[in-house]
């Protein structure tokens, strides 16, 4: 299991505003920050970091876990009102599996965000 990811952002306060607001609705807030560095996470314990530099090249698929389907929806809504451009609307994904219900959002550096709910 991880314990961290850190994820290297051209714009450390535009992805620091985008990601506050695309997360907020999965319970992700900011929890730590150090210079151009946050911590997102949930329950006092940061397990998705953003830092200024070089943006992550290639850009990089990451999916946050949802617990309903109505989650992932404001997730989306959430994301592209912070400037995220749709990669993907709210819906069933049966090729992954019948139960897979996810949204996906690029953020400001072209990274692919999802968030995803595997329950009915």
């Amino acid at each position: 299991m991880l314990d961290h990811l850190t994820l290297h952002v051209s714009d450390y306060p535009r992805s620091k505003r985008f990601y506050t607001l695309a997360l907020k609705p999965l319970g992700y807030e900011l929890i730590m920050e150090f210079g151009e560095s946050g911590g997102f996470g949930k329950d006092g314990k940061p397990d998705f970091w953003i830092a200024q530099g070089s943006a992550t090249k290639p850009p990089l698929h990451i999916a946050f876990a949802s617990a309903d389907r109505p989650t992932v929806d404001a997730f989306h809504r959430s994301s592209l009102a912070a400037g995220g451009k749709d990669n993907g609307a709210p819906g069933l994904r049966p090729h992954y599996h019948p139960n897979y219900y996810g949204a996906f959002v690029l953020d400001p550096d072209g990274n692919n965000i999802e968030a995803v709910c595997h329950r009915p």
